[in-house]
């Protein structure tokens, strides 16, 4: 049942209605229950993907915020934890008022793909990468009014590198090649799609360092689209199932056939003081605790893997393979 958010406004109009009397409490229950429970549709915010559609968002960019971090980390040499914190389907005019005045905002284009995508990049990560790759400790601040050509030609050139990371998250999905459009720092200047067209915004929670901060993701419907039927468990469920190729499946058979096993059989075990050991002479026997009608264990790489008996073939040492070894079963 959906519920209905009170503005503030509206909730100290409701309490001075009660406590003056010009609303008794019991009428309002009564009121409620006979009015009928409508759910408001806001065709602004109209919801273009399904749930399914946008779990399968939410993989792969678990795996891009995966595949990032390792990247920054070796780039950037200090620690790195970038972690997708929401995954959510808004207006676009929505993502652009929730975005500060001032930030730093990358344009990408995604080839083949129509339409481009907005990584929107907190100045404290961004002025931290920075630092770090100009050999400081990562210190963050936030002057991005005041960018030199110097800081926005090392931004553009890091995160645009970084986008290699997102090809091969995607790569599940489909082949892109990334590139850096434009950087800008003004929101009111990123128009890419009309303000009520559908855009999903993936926001990850990034840690370099001492500074932390937020990047926003803004994918439009119009860039997805041509791959939204890729983006459901059915398609990925199917995409994993692949075909047996007869040929490797014989090949790789007969290559595990060569490979050398370390095979050992125990006669069996004893335990003597050091004053019997020191003392030994010919003709000495020492009893072992297997019993001669036991079989014997045969081990593969210290592995027990059959019951063995001993016994010779042609006049050499062997055994002759009585039944598999079962583990806990046959020990029990």
């Amino acid at each position: 049942m959906s519920e209905e958010v009170l503005s503030q406004n509206e909730i100290d109009a409701l309490l001075s209605a009660i406590s003056s009397g010009e609303m008794d409490a019991e009428e309002l229950k009564e009121e409620e229950k006979n009015l009928k429970k409508v759910k408001v549709y806001d065709f602004k915010r109209a919801l273009r993907f399904s749930k399914d559609q946008v779990r399968g968002l939410t993989r792969i960019h678990e795996n891009f915020a995966r595949l990032l971090t390792t990247y920054l980390s070796a780039q950037l040499r200090t620690y790195v934890e970038i972690e997708l914190t929401s995954v959510e389907q808004i207006p676009y005019e929505e993502f652009i008022r929730s975005v500060p005045q001032r930030t730093i905002l990358n344009i990408f284009s995604l080839t083949p793909l129509e339409g481009r995508i907005v990584f929107e990049i907190n100045p404290n990560i961004a002025y931290a990468v920075i630092d770090r790759m100009l050999g400081g400790k990562g210190s963050g601040m936030n002057k991005v009014e005041n960018l030199t050509e110097i800081e926005t030609t090392i931004m553009k050139r890091t995160f645009e590198q970084s986008m290699s990371q997102l090809e091969e998250a995607w790569a599940s999905m489909i082949d892109v090649e990334v590139h850096l459009d434009e950087l800008e720092v003004n929101p009111q200047f990123v128009q890419l799609v009309s303000p009520n067209e559908t855009v999903v915004v993936i926001t990850l929670n990034t840690t370099v360092g001492d500074s932390s901060g937020m990047i926003n993701i803004c994918l439009p419907h119009i860039v997805l689209e041509p791959i939204i039927s890729k983006l459901s468990m059915h398609y990925w469920m199917e995409d994993n199932v692949k075909e047996i190729d007869s040929e490797q499946y014989e090949l790789l058979s007969q290559n595990i056939k060569k490979v050398d096993v370390d095979a050992k059989v125990l006669l069996g075990q004893s335990t003597i003081t050091i004053e019997e050991f020191l003392n030994l002479a010919q003709d000495d026997v020492i009893v072992l605790d297997n019993k001669i009608k036991d079989p014997l264990i045969l081990t593969a790489n210290d592995e027990p893997k059959f019951y063995v008996q001993p016994g010779k073939k042609n006049k050499h040492l062997a055994v002759q393979v009585i039944e598999e070894f079962r583990g806990e079963e046959d020990e029990s």
